[in-house]
């Protein structure tokens, strides 16, 4: 999926633990939402003519944002958060907005930290929960990471609701990507099954700006920037010698948009390598023999790649997974290295090539202001949601505006690069490379 979608045959309908019943506390200060407020999936012409052709519902997202009723009792809740996967620049400004959120709007008072990831549910690994309360999250959107820890792999989802019932959780919200998002969705099919009344919000994160029917995801912003710091780098080290090479290796499993955005927001980079796009590297056509002519045009070149990129070159070796579950990813940024290293060798041109990879710099830092601010609306409608019962759902941002989706909707198919869009249609006129194809 491309996120240009017309949503047909999507299921938007978000499942509720119970009816809400119970006046919301914010009634007073805060315009309350409707859950017939929705907002068109896709809305451009073509596609609203086809459906009112067929005389067709036209697919919608709730709008997020507090309700009139709620149904949990605020002064009886208890609320969980947990953090899974890798580190991403917004975590803890999400948690200390939703301990915000529930103690000073809702007056819930009960909210703990699950540590290290699902693990913290597991009683074998004698992790203890956490109380989150405003002093100690005070300070804590200052610092990179997640305070609570994290981890990847999977557990017993039947443990997982084991504690969730033992603590008496009423909200859960996981924090973490597709892997986390499928695990929420499970313990909420799982909770609903015993007939346990405990509402399952998830809160979409990955760097990689890869979850499909999200516009964007926390921490993307960041990355870009740091990134975008990283290539500029790169370019003074390439034009500081001849025949310069700075070659910088990006994160993006499966989706190239940090590498991306981040070429464009610096525009100094002449190749940008992701994984939507196939390219050689032998031949008349293919990367080397196109960045020699670059060098002896210009003198120095800038490579910026994301790291699913070119996995065709590793077809020959055996596969292997890591503890998520996902395929590990060849190397591209070490392979590109060597590659260039030994083509220019062969041709006699003694290039100097400077390899960055940022990767866990990038993905460690605080978060920028424009991501601190997107954390902080995250955090508000994800408690919204919670406390007025609904269910097996994440928040996201959609057509400009923050939206209920069903987790089964979203999970299980990346959001990637269109080729022939404008985003990529306008890397390649900044970075002026052909399709390196023979």
């Amino acid at each position: 999926m491309n996120g240009e979608t017309g949503g047909e045959g999507v299921n938007t309908i978000v499942p509720l633990v119970g009816i809400p019943t119970i006046d919301s506390p914010l009634l007073v200060a805060t315009k309350c939402m409707d859950d017939s407020e929705r907002i068109l999936i896709d809305s451009s012409p073509s596609v609203l003519d086809r459906y009112l052709k067929d005389n067709r519902e036209i697919p919608s997202f709730e709008l997020g944002g507090p309700r009139n009723k709620i149904f949990f009792d605020p002064s009886k809740t208890k609320c969980g958060v947990v953090t899974c996967g890798g580190l991403c620049p917004g975590i803890n400004d999400v948690i200390r907005g939703i301990v915000h959120e529930l103690y000073y709007m809702y007056g819930v008072e009960n909210v703990y930290g699950i540590p290290y990831g699902l693990q913290g549910f597991i009683p074998s690994y004698r992790h203890s929960f956490i109380e989150l309360t405003p002093s100690y999250v005070e300070n804590i959107h200052e610092l990179g990471g997640t305070i609570l820890g994290s981890s990847r792999g999977s557990q017993d989802i039947g443990q997982i609701v084991d504690a969730i019932e033992r603590s008496n959780i009423n909200i859960m919200f996981f924090i973490g990507g597709d892997g986390t998002m499928k695990a929420a969705s499970s313990v909420a099919n799982e909770v609903l099954a015993r007939g346990y009344r405990c509402s399952v919000i998830a809160i979409p994160k990955t760097i990689d700006n890869d979850i499909s029917f999200v516009s964007k995801t926390f921490g993307f912003d960041t990355a870009v920037e740091e990134a975008r710091k990283v290539i500029q780098c790169a370019h003074v080290e390439s034009k500081g010698a001849p025949f310069g090479i700075g070659l910088v290796k990006l994160m993006g499993r499966d989706s190239g948009f940090i590498a991306a955005h981040a070429a464009l927001a610096c525009r100094e980079a002449n190749f940008v390598l992701v994984p939507e796009e196939d390219f050689d590297l032998d031949g008349d056509k293919g990367l080397l023999a196109t960045l020699e002519r670059r060098l002896k045009h210009r003198g120095h070149a800038v490579i910026v790649v994301a790291e699913g990129a070119g996995q065709k070159f590793f077809e020959d070796i055996p596969k292997q997974t890591d503890p998520s579950g996902n395929v590990r990813k060849g190397d591209i940024g070490l392979l590109l290295k060597e590659r260039i290293g030994h083509y220019f060798h062969l041709q006699s041109i003694p290039v100097n090539l400077k390899y960055i990879d940022p990767s866990y710099v990038v993905r460690s830092v605080v978060a920028n202001a424009s991501d601190s601010i997107f954390c902080g609306f995250l955090a508000q409608m994800a408690v919204h949601a919670g406390m007025s019962g609904k269910t097996d759902m994440l928040i996201g941002l959609w057509n400009n505006e923050y939206v209920h989706i069903p987790i089964p909707l979203s999970v299980g198919e990346r959001k990637k690069i269109d080729t022939n869009g404008s985003l990529w249609m306008s890397v390649k006129e900044s970075t002026g490379q052909p399709v390196m194809k023979n």
